[in-house]
């Protein structure tokens, strides 16, 4: 009886095995508070660091001159429509914004579909040099478009399509195609190889596994990689510079350009910040409409 009394007295008076971490050791979950409160407070200096010069671009394409730079921080004074409409008519913005969606339409095309098949094959066959031809494609990741202006000037002259949607589209596509073969190949490689498997048995050809089956199966991926190539090929200004002369063939970002440098001598700065909301007020939109695919097409495949 003594015997189980003295354990007893022991196990009370031992430390815990379970006992509670020093006072002084900083509390794992209080840190993570903290940083979460530091991301909070970074991404909303950063949304208003990007924010803040598109709002002040829209309130100024509102306004006037004089408003402008008597007062840039304030609402305008009225909503000044004719602005927009002088932008479009006599700023020839209604053209620029023409031959932008002729060249980024046929170029996005060209580039998913070529894009598409690329890495699909590089993804889910295998055949003699499948990782040279794809780290080929890779490496255009890292060649800067500014480096071959040059040499793509006189390639696109000797093929006589110096001036022309054609040669910019195909430009625009050989630019956007590593970007989009990098992304899409490691797509289709989180695809079910079951269901290839199945069709194939099926009878169904190679051409029809893609196109039907597999195709539909990363429509996310897909999705997500024709927006960032639509953004990438709005937005594009050297390549346009170079191949394209004509000022009726200019695309938006030209256009805007050429707007900025006769906005000081016409002194036309409300009609300045008017083209300039309506080159940034589409992307806007496709962005917000699209949200949910891209980040579904961003997130495919990271958990099984």
């Amino acid at each position: 009886m003594g015997s189980l009394m003295t354990i007893e007295t022991q196990r009370a008076t031992s430390p815990s095995r379970h006992s509670t971490p020093d006072r002084g050791k900083p509390s794992t979950r209080s840190e993570a508070r903290i940083l979460s409160r530091l991301g909070q407070v970074a991404l909303i200096l950063w949304a208003l660091v990007v924010i803040g010069p598109i709002l002040w671009t829209f309130l100024a394409s509102f306004k006037n001159t004089a408003e402008i730079f008597s007062s840039p921080w304030t609402l305008p004074a009225e909503l000044r429509l004719e602005n927009w409409s002088r932008a479009w008519t006599k700023a020839h913005v209604g053209r620029y914004f023409f031959n932008s969606v002729i060249v980024v339409g046929l170029s996005t095309f060209g580039t998913m579909l070529l894009g598409s098949m690329a890495a699909y094959v590089l993804a889910r066959y295998t055949f003699i040099g499948n990782r040279f031809v794809y780290f080929l494609f890779v490496s255009g990741l890292a060649f800067p478009p500014f480096l071959a202006l040059v040499p793509l000037f006189k390639v696109v002259q000797n093929f006589g399509l110096l001036n022309t949607y054609t040669g910019l589209v195909l430009v625009y596509i050989a630019y956007s195609l590593p970007f989009t073969v990098f992304f899409l190949s490691a797509f289709f490689k989180t695809l079910p190889g079951s269901v290839a498997e199945a069709a194939v048995i099926d009878g169904c050809s190679h051409t029809r596994l893609f196109f039907q089956v597999m195709l539909p199966m990363a429509r996310s991926g897909m999705v997500s990689v024709t927006i960032f190539n639509i953004i990438g090929q709005w937005a594009q200004y050297l390549l346009p510079v170079v191949l394209m002369t004509s000022a009726d063939k200019y695309v938006l970002t030209q256009g805007i350009a050429q707007i900025s440098v006769n906005a000081g001598y016409e002194a036309d700065w409300s009609g300045l910040f008017a083209a300039l909301s309506m080159s940034i007020l589409p992307m806007i939109i496709v962005y917000a409409f699209f949200q949910r695919q891209i980040q579904a097409g961003l997130t495919a495949g990271a958990v099984k």
